[in-house]
C-alpha cells in the first residue's frame, strides 16, 4: 500500500515528539465555538443576498440548507468520535478512503476556511463602516474593495490581524473570549426577534416564491431561486466543522466533541428559523435585500434606530468570533496536513504555548488580501463549493465504516445513518449543482492546481502512519 494513491493512515495519526496539540478545551468551549462559528455573517447579511434570490422563499432555503447540513453534522459527530484527531473531513478521509481523497478534501478545506475568513472579515466591514465613518470619519474608500468602488478594505484586514494575535497568543485564551462574545451575539439577534416579529405581516410573504425553486437564470442575467438562495446561505449553517478540528485539544473528546457538534447546530437551527421569519415578515423582501447589514436596516426601516445601533455595534463586537473559529480550523487543517508531511513540515512548528505560529501567520496573510480586494457573494460562493466537498466526504467515510467496521467503537452513533447519510451526500451534490457557474469552475481550477501539488511535492514528502 505505500505506493497506492488510496494509502491509508492509522485511526490514531502518531505524533512526533513536540508536534502533539495541548487538550485544553471542554464541552462549554466547543458548544461557544460552534454557535460563534455557525450564527454569524450567514444570517447577519447574506440572509440580504438570499432574499435576492428567492424572495419571502429565503425561509424554505434556510430550512434545505439546514437540514442538509444537519444530516452532516451527525455524520461528523461519528467520525469525530471514532478519529479523535486533529484535521476535521481531511483526517477521516486519510483514515478510511485514502491519501488522494483526503489530498483533495484537505486542499478544499484550505479554501474554504481561508475564504469563509476574509468572507466574514468582508461581512464584519460592512457593520463597522458606518459606525467607523460617522464616528471617526474613516472615508469609505478604505473600508470598500475596488468592486464597491473603494481601494481597499481596511477594517477587514484590521480584524483579521487581531484575530490572529488572539490565536497567537492561546487557544484556550482565545476560546474564552469567544465564549464571551457569542452571547453578546446571541442577544443582539434576540432584540432583533422582539422587535421585528411583533411587526409580521402576511402579506410581505406574498408572492412566496417568486423565482421558483430550482436555481435558474432570471432576465436580468442573475442566477435565482430556492436552491440558488441556499447554495448561498448554507454559508450560514457550517461551522460545527470547525469543532472536529479541535479533537486533539478537546480534554475528554469522547464525550465533548459530540455534545459541540449536535449541541451548537441544534442551537443555531432555533435561532435561525425565528430571525429568518421576523425578518421576511417584519417588511419586504426587496427593501433589505443585497443590503450590506440587512437586519440594521430592517429595525431603521420599523422605526427602531437604537435597536439599529445596538445590532450593529454587536455584530462589530460579536462577528470576530466567527473569524476566530474559522481560522482556528483553518490553521488547524494546515498543521495537520504540515505534519503528516503533505505540507512543507516546518509550518507544523508549535510556540511555547503550543500555538502553530507560521501557519497563523502564513494564513494571516493571504486572508487579509482576500478580504481587503474580493467582495462578500464572490467569497461566500467559493468557500461553500469547498464545504460540501468536505461534507461529502465525511458521509460517505461514516457509511463506508458502518459496512468496514460495524462494530468498532463508537461513542456516538448517527441515527439511521444511510438516510442520514443519503441525504447529506444527495444534498450536497445537489447544492453544488445551485451554485454559481463561474463558482464551479473556479473550484475545478482550484483543484486542478492542487493535484499539481500533489503530485509534485505532497505524495513524495507524505508520511504514511
Amino acid at each position: 500500500m505505500s505506493n497506492s494513491l488510496l494509502r491509508r493512515k492509522a485511526i490514531v495519526p502518531e505524533k512526533q515528539e513536540g508536534q502533539g496539540l495541548t487538550r485544553t478545551l471542554g464541552w462549554p468551549h466547543l458548544v461557544a465555538l460552534g454557535v460563534g462559528a455557525i450564527v454569524g455573517t450567514g444570517i447577519l447579511t447574506l440572509i440580504g443576498v438570499g432574499a435576492d434570490k428567492a424572495g419571502p422563499a429565503v425561509i424554505l432555503s434556510f430550512a434545505v440548507a439546514g437540514l442538509i447540513c444537519a444530516c452532516a453534522a451527525l455524520a461528523y459527530a461519528e467520525m469525530a468520535t471514532m478519529v479523535p484527531a486533529s484535521g476535521s473531513a481531511y483526517t477521516y478521509s486519510y483514515v478510511v478512503i485514502g491519501e488522494l481523497i483526503a489530498w483533495i478534501v484537505g486542499w478544499s478545506l484550505i479554501l474554504e476556511y481561508s475564504l469563509v475568513v476574509s468572507a466574514v472579515a468582508v461581512g464584519w466591514s460592512g457593520y463597522a463602516a458606518p459606525l467607523l465613518e460617522a464616528s471617526v470619519g474613516v472615508p469609505m474608500a478604505l473600508m470598500q474593495g475596488p468592486e464597491l468602488g473603494g481601494i481597499v478594505n481596511l477594517p477587514a484586514i484590521a480584524i483579521i490581524a487581531i484575530v490572529a494575535g488572539m490565536l497567537l497568543f492561546g487557544t484556550r485564551e482565545s476560546a474564552t473570549v469567544n465564549a464571551v462574545l457569542v452571547v453578546v451575539k446571541i442577544i443582539a439577534l434576540t432584540v432583533f426577534v422582539a422587535v421585528a416579529l411583533p411587526a409580521f405581516d402576511a402579506a410581505n410573504l406574498e408572492p412566496f416564491s417568486p423565482f421558483g425553486f430550482a436555481k435558474h437564470i432570471g432576465p436580468d442575467g442573475v442566477e435565482r431561486g430556492v436552491m440558488a438562495a441556499a447554495a448561498i446561505i448554507f454559508f450560514a449553517f457550517y461551522g460545527f466543522d470547525a469543532i472536529a478540528t479541535a479533537a486533539e485539544e478537546t480534554k475528554n473528546p469522547d464525550r465533548d466533541l459530540k455534545i459541540g457538534i449536535v449541541g451548537s447546530m441544534l442551537v443555531c437551527v432555533l435561532i435561525y428559523i425565528a430571525v429568518a421569519v421576523a425578518a421576511v415578515g417584519a417588511i419586504s423582501y426587496s427593501k433589505f435585500a443585497n443590503s450590506p447589514e440587512p437586519l440594521a436596516l430592517i429595525l431603521r426601516d420599523l422605526g427602531s434606530p437604537n435597536a439599529a445601533y445596538y445590532l450593529g455595534v454587536s455584530a462589530v463586537i460579536a462577528l470576530p468570533t466567527v473569524i476566530l473559529a474559522f481560522f482556528y480550523g483553518q490553521s488547524r487543517i494546515f498543521f495537520t496536513m504540515a505534519r503528516d508531511g503533505l505540507l512543507p513540515k516546518g509550518l507544523a512548528k508549535l510556540s511555547s504555548r503550543g500555538s502553530p505560529v507560521r501557519i497563523t501567520i502564513f494564513t494571516a496573510i493571504i486572508v487579509a488580501v482576500l478580504a481587503g480586494f474580493i467582495p462578500l457573494d464572490e467569497l461566500a460562493a467559493l468557500a461553500n463549493a469547498g464545504t460540501l466537498a468536505a461534507f461529502t466526504a465525511v458521509s460517505i467515510c461514516m457509511l463506508i465504516m458502518r459496512v468496514r467496521a460495524p462494530d468498532a467503537p463508537r461513542t456516538f452513533r448517527a441515527p439511521l445513518p444511510w438516510v442520514v447519510g443519503g441525504i447529506a451526500v444527495l444534498g450536497c451534490l445537489y447544492l453544488f449543482i445551485s451554485l454559481p457557474a463561474q463558482t464551479q469552475i473556479w473550484f475545478f481550477i482550484w483543484n486542478i492546481a492542487g493535484l499539481g501539488v500533489y503530485f509534485l511535492y505532497a505524495r513524495r514528502n507524505a508520511i504514511v502512519g
